[in-house]
C-alpha cells in the first residue's frame, strides 16, 4: 500500500477496536456461534458500484483483531479506480470469523471509498482547464474518524487541510470581531512564531488588512467567483509592488461539483470543501461468501 495515502496504524487500531466493541459487547456474535465448529469459507470484497478505494487497512485490522488465521490478499490498493463487479480483495478463513467481521470491515471500506471517490470527482471536476488548483478538506470529520477520513481525501487525490486546532492559527470572524485583523495577526506572531498565519476574509477590504498585516494564509469565505478573482488580483499586486511573498489564498463555503471549476479558474491555490468528509455517498461493497467446509 502506498504509505502516503495511509492513516497512522494507531488511528486504525483504535477505531476499529471500537468498532468491534460497538458490534460485540457484551456477548459476542451470538448468531455466528451457533455454526458448527470447523467451518471454513472464501469469500471476496466486490465493488457494486464505481469509485475509488480505500479503507484497506482497517478492513485488513478487523480480520487481524478478530482472528488471526483470516488471510486476506488484495486485488486492487487505496487510490485505485474500482469498477462494478471488481475483486478488491479475497478472504479466507473460518466460517464464523468471516461473518462476525463483515459488517465491521464493509463499514469502514464503504464509508472511506466513498470520501475517496467523491474527493476524486472533485479533484478532476477542478483540474479542467490545467489550473493546478488543489482541492483540500476541512475538520467537518467523523469524530473520532479524523485521521481515516484525511487519509482517504488523500486516496481521492486531494490535500488535508488543518489535522486540529493545534496544527496552525486560523483567525475566523469570531475571532476577528473581538481584536481586528492587524491585532489577531500580531498577536498570534508573538505567541505562536513558528506556526502558520491563516486569516478569515468576507471581503476585498478584509484581504487588503490581512495583506498589510503579513498573513501566512488568506482564506476567502463564500465569496462569488469574480469576488475571488479579485482579491487574487490584490494579492498578487500586494506581490509586485514589494511584499515579501504572495500568500496561500484559499477558497471556502457552498463550492459544489457544478461550481468548483470556476472557482479553481480564479487563479486561487486551494479549494476546501466539508462535503468530502461530512456528506460523502457510500461506495456500495460488498462480501460475497462461499462456505467449503471443515
Amino acid at each position: 500500500m502506498s504509505a502516503e495515502v495511509q492513516p497512522p496504524r494507531f488511528a486504525v487500531r483504535d477505531a476499529v477496536a471500537r468498532a468491534l466493541a460497538e458490534d460485540l459487547t457484551p456477548l459476542g456474535d451470538l448468531t455466528s456461534s451457533l455454526l458448527p465448529a470447523g467451518l471454513v469459507a472464501r469469500a471476496e470484497f466486490v465493488a457494486r458500484g464505481s469509485g475509488v478505494l480505500a479503507g484497506r487497512a482497517c478492513a485488513a485490522e478487523t480480520y487481524a483483531q478478530l482472528d488471526e488465521s483470516v488471510r486476506l490478499e488484495w486485488k486492487a490498493d487505496d487510490g485505485d479506480a474500482v469498477e462494478p463487479r471488481q475483486v478488491l480483495a479475497t478472504i479466507e478463513g473460518p466460517l464464523a470469523s468471516v461473518l462476525t467481521g463483515e459488517r465491521t470491515a464493509l463499514n469502514f471500506l464503504g464509508h472511506l471509498s466513498g470520501v475517496a471517490s467523491l474527493t476524486r470527482r472533485f479533484v478532476e471536476a477542478a483540474s479542467v482547464g490545467g489550473t493546478g488548483t488543489r482541492i483540500w478538506d476541512t475538520r467537518k470529520t467523523t469524530p473520532g474518524l479524523r485521521a481515516l477520513e484525511k487519509a482517504a481525501v488523500r486516496a481521492g487525490g486531494a490535500a488535508n487541510h488543518r489535522g486540529n486546532l493545534s496544527d496552525w492559527i486560523l483567525l475566523k470572524d469570531n475571532h476577528l470581531a473581538l481584536i481586528g485583523v492587524a491585532g489577531a495577526v500580531a498577536q498570534a506572531r508573538r505567541a505562536w512564531p513558528g506556526r502558520t498565519v491563516h486569516v478569515e476574509c468576507d471581503h476585498l477590504e478584509q484581504v487588503r488588512e490581512a495583506l498589510a498585516a503579513g498573513a501566512d494564509a488568506l482564506l476567502l469565505d463564500n465569496m462569488s467567483p469574480d469576488e475571488v478573482r479579485a482579491c487574487v488580483a490584490a494579492a498578487d499586486a500586494d506581490r509586485a509592488a514589494g511584499a515579501d511573498r504572495r500568500p496561500l489564498l484559499e477558497v471556502s463555503g457552498g463550492v459544489t461539483l457544478d461550481t468548483v471549476a470556476a472557482y479553481a479558474a480564479t487563479g486561487i491555490d486551494c479549494i476546501s470543501i466539508g462535503a468530502l468528509t461530512n456528506s460523502a455517498p457510500v461506495l456500495d461493497i460488498g462480501l460475497d461468501i462461499e462456505p467449503v467446509g471443515p
